[in-house]
């Protein structure tokens, strides 16, 4: 598919199809960003550094402040107080449609008076793109989400899915250098959403614009993602890409927000050269690493935990720990087993791994242990 007609420049009053925009897609930065109602700050002065071309997901649950943050970067929310760049300028008095911005909402937002191709040709419609330029701009836009035979039908005679691929063509069509995506397949059944974050990634590879992408879906974050930024609280917890985030979390927060994960709190009893040893109920543990505080907690992903039966109890070695546990179930997901157990301190815990055996029912006692080098040690919410 060529790209010419989609990368050329759309400016408001543009009559000339030869004018060219640059291929470098625009950065974004945030500067103590911080938006209050009244007394209330739903973002707390957040600093974030977002690269050009990258593929960021503001990732959190709801009410953490990561639609308001993309809403001050789309300027349809004002910022209460710091700075924020696009391409290194401000736009702080810039209004949304002269941001070089493009937006994809959950609700699909499409005009459903018009068809197909009348609802990706108002942006360009918009900014004054002569017709013959506009044609083969939404004919290039159409082919890339691959709509071509859908642009004659009116949006109530598109499915769901469908629907959201013009919304994508739409806000694509004039080849922004940013696109905004607030939740745009939250509205999508499993299998559907899967099939369109592929298409979303791919075209994100096509097309090299910014992508700044919102979702409470962990699974979704990790998949499209160059990085993820995790929002909580009006906070940015943690940046890093999806394998950072997950095998190193900074904060417990993140650690149990992306991805399952068992975690054993407890107090911490003795320092000693970069090892850490915590009370967790009845059990000792230990932990590398370093933690300012006493109040700590261990936190190990399911598929680096084992779980055998209690003949198997034993001391921890010098690379592993362990507790004896209560099974409280056992799931066959196909490829794997799930176990949720009771800890020492009376919480539960996740276990998921191959079917081996030794057959753990519920209600028996078990030894469940990991390798140090699997666990992560953090402070304490």
């Amino acid at each position: 598919m060529s790209n010419t007609s989609i990368k050329a420049a759309v400016v408001d009053g543009a009559q000339d199809a030869d004018a060219a925009r640059a291929d470098a897609s625009r950065g974004i930065t945030l500067l103590g960003l911080e938006k209050k109602y009244g007394s209330t700050a739903v973002v707390k002065s957040i600093d974030l550094e977002i690269r050009p071309g990258e593929f960021m997901t503001f990732l959190g649950p709801s009410g953490s402040g990561k639609t308001t943050t993309l809403n001050m970067i789309a300027g349809f929310t004002t910022a209460s107080s710091g700075r924020l760049e696009i391409d290194g300028r401000s736009v702080a008095n810039v209004p949304p449609h002269k941001r070089d911005i493009g937006m994809v909402f959950q609700s699909y937002a499409l005009f459903p008076h018009m068809d197909v191709f009348a609802n990706i040709e108002f942006p360009l419609r918009r900014r004054r793109v002569p017709k013959a330029q506009r044609t083969a701009m939404v004919r290039d836009a159409l082919e890339m989400v691959r709509m071509t035979e859908y642009r004659d039908r009116l949006p109530s005679e598109l499915s769901g899915g469908q629907q959201q691929r013009i919304a994508l063509a739409r806000a694509l069509v004039y080849q922004p250098e940013v696109l905004l995506m607030d939740e745009p397949l939250g509205a999508l059944d499993k299998k559907l959403r899967d099939w369109l974050q592929s298409e979303i990634k791919r075209i994100h590879q096509e097309v090299g614009s910014t992508f700044v992408y919102v979702t409470h879906d962990q699974e979704e974050a990790l998949s499209l993602s160059d990085r993820i930024a995790v929002f909580n609280n009006g906070n940015i917890e943690q940046v890093g890409t999806g394998e950072e985030l997950y095998e190193r979390p900074k904060t417990l927060f993140v650690g149990t927000f992306l991805g399952e994960s068992t975690v054993f709190r407890g107090t911490v009893v003795s320092r000693d050269a970069g090892e850490v040893d915590i009370q967790s109920g009845p059990a000792l543990l230990r932990a590398r690493g370093t933690i300012e505080g006493d109040d700590a907690a261990i936190l190990v992903r399911p598929e680096n935990l084992r779980l055998l039966p209690a003949s198997a109890v034993r001391a921890a070695s010098a690379t592993g720990d362990g507790v004896e546990v209560t099974v409280l179930s056992a799931t066959y997901l196909g490829s794997a087993w799930r176990h949720t157990v009771r800890l020492p301190d009376g919480s539960t815990g996740l276990v998921r791994g191959p079917r081996t055996s030794d057959d753990l029912a519920v209600g028996d006692q078990a030894w469940l242990e990991w390798d140090t080098a699997n666990a992560v040690l953090l402070p304490a919410d």
